[in-house]
């Protein structure tokens, strides 16, 4: 605070006045004096009788000279200077005071622009040493998570070592959140501890606490030795309640959004997973785009295409493994079979052990390819086992489009997505077809009828059929693209023969039918589709045909 002068105590009027008025009552020949011999107040006599000085806070502002009176003059301004020392404490306690809460209000305004509690302890940091001298500062917290301290935000000189203080946590401990906030101006124990650097000579710290839980610390450190004072105490402790709530805040804020995400991350990986047993595609059909909002009865009927696929002979097959090496080779098999499915827009409704059920939604031509594409890697899967002196396998795939119904049947307890249409044994049943026409793929008139781009696929009508249980006969088709180059190439040089074959067959002129299906086996005798009609028709040359027999072979199982 700035001295008060003699001169300021005088000349203030109401104050000159009385001590002028008191001059002149007392008829007295004294007059006032500053601490320099200035005249104040009265007039210079030729003598000094008597010399009273005037103190302030044991400090001569002045003095009264002149006669006895001198001394009741002295008094008075000692005790007027007192007066206005004490108004002028007063004013700048209050100005301090004012300065002291608009800072906190900024610092306040400060806080409440971010809900980040590094940037909030960056900001706390940088206001404590905009207002505090010194030449470094860091923000450590606790955390809870790892036991560990962190220094969160650091700024000047580096003094705190992370790892040391890790070291250091007990000491630490024991200090800041013991005592809570201190002034140290001896940091030899903190310096032989390793956890401030040497140049470090005075240290000033206050603990960042919530609720009487204490949350980490501010330490502000100078490299000279600076006597902190206990305002700069007071203020940094201001601060760091100020600033706890916020931090505290800002922890909880990301604590909450870490848990919401790691919540948001396990349903997406329960869907994950759940997607993997029931396709997204069968519950985007439902309505709903999660497992999770399913109901028991939900259900849609839309017109797809259902594929079936199945391994020839996989009976004896797998009577040559071992229980582990089925299920390897199973899960290898599918593993080639998915992909091929799911390119083309189709997806897996279900694995069925050796076999595989699959829907697609769009047109036909995309089971169509995908059956081609599955013929293709049975192709190459047959190259790697015949490298591994393994026997190659087949596969028949049958398809048929129409209404199916698909949703979620079961009870309370007990969900499962299914189903449920004549097109899905329509389907299963014409790949089992495909055993007997000895064809690797088998696609109904309906589905045949939808496909475009007809010219892309290399079908053949192979006549018609009665599946079991059926009371209609449907037309059926073979689609050989997925052969080797060899057997298409054979099968469009003979197409026209097999197609003329085909046509004498389900007219009952079987004579024509057989030579014409010998003249296909001629030019490719791999062909055992013709060699499956040209059995039939030398069988009904032979043997006749049951009555009302109308061209339709009649499918007795399954």
């Amino acid at each position: 605070m700035a001295r008060i002068s003699l001169k300021a105590v005088v000349k203030k009027n109401e104050t000159g006045a009385l001590i002028l008025s008191l001059l002149l009552g007392l008829k007295t020949e004294s007059w006032v004096e500053d601490e320099s011999g200035n005249l104040l107040l009265g007039n210079h006599e030729p003598y000094t009788k008597f010399s009273y000085p005037v103190i302030l806070e044991d400090q001569v502002i002045g003095f009264v000279k002149g006669d006895e009176n001198a001394a009741l003059i002295a008094d008075l301004l000692i005790h007027l200077a007192r007066k206005e020392a004490e108004k002028k404490k007063l004013g700048s306690e209050v100005l301090n005071l004012y300065l002291e809460i608009n800072m906190i209000y900024n610092f306040s305004e400060k806080l409440a622009q971010t809900i980040d509690a590094p940037a909030i302890c960056a900001i706390t940091l940088n206001e404590a040493r905009r207002e505090i001298r010194s030449d470094n500062g860091v923000i450590i917290l606790w955390d809870e998570k790892t036991r560990k301290l962190g220094v969160i935000t650091s700024s000047g000189d580096e003094f705190f070592n992370q790892e040391t203080i890790n070291k250091q946590t007990d000491l630490l401990l024991k200090i800041i959140w013991g005592i809570q906030s201190e002034i140290i101006s001896d940091t030899t124990f903190l310096i032989d501890a390793g956890i401030v650097m040497p140049e470090v000579k005075s240290l000033i710290y206050s603990a960042l606490k919530v609720n009487h839980r204490v949350m980490g610390v501010i330490v502000l450190g100078s490299n000279e030795d600076i006597l902190y004072t206990a305002a700069d105490l007071k203020l940094l402790t201001t601060l760091a309640l100020q600033s706890s709530a916020a931090i505290e805040s800002a922890l909880l804020y990301d604590k909450n959004i870490r848990e919401a995400k790691e919540r948001e991350d396990a349903m997406r990986l329960i869907n994950e997973i759940s997607g993997k047993f029931v396709p997204y595609e069968f519950i985007g059909a439902l309505g709903h785009t999660v497992l999770t909002d399913v109901k028991l009865g939900d259900q849609v009927e839309k017109v797809v295409t259902v594929l079936f696929s199945d391994i020839r002979d996989y009976t004896a097959l797998s009577e040559e493994m071992t229980p582990e090496d089925n299920f390897k080779f199973v899960c290898s098999f599918n593993e080639r079979m998915g992909p091929a499915i799911c390119k083309n827009k189709g997806f897996i409704n279900q694995y069925l052990g050796d076999a595989i059920m699959a829907i697609f939604p769009g047109n036909a031509s995309d089971a169509l390819c995908a059956a081609i594409e599955m013929q293709k890697q049975v192709g190459i899967l047959n190259t790697e086992r015949s490298a591994n002196g393994q026997s190659p396998i087949k596969i028949g795939v049958g398809m048929h489009t129409g209404p199916l119904i698909m949703g979620i049947t079961g009870d309370a307890d007990r969900l499962d997505a299914t189903t449920i249409s004549d097109t899905v044994n329509t389907a299963s049943r014409l790949e089992s077809l495909t055993k007997q026409y000895k064809a690797d793929i088998i696609l109904s008139d309906a589905c045949a009828e939808q496909i475009v781009q007809k010219e892309k696929f290399h079908l053949r009508n192979i006549g018609l059929v009665q599946l079991k249980g059926k009371h209609r006969s449907i037309n059926i088709h073979e689609c050989f693209n997925g052969n080797s180059e060899e057997d298409i190439f054979k099968k469009q040089r003979t197409l026209s023969t097999f197609n003329m074959g085909i046509y004498n067959y389900l007219n009952s002129s079987f004579a024509a039918s057989v030579q014409a299906f010998n003249s296909v086996v001629e030019v490719h005798p791999g062909d055992r589709t013709a060699e499956f009609f040209l059995s039939n028709a030398k069988d009904f040359m032979k043997n006749g045909t049951p009555e009302n027999w109308t061209g339709v072979l009649e499918m007795r199982t399954k």
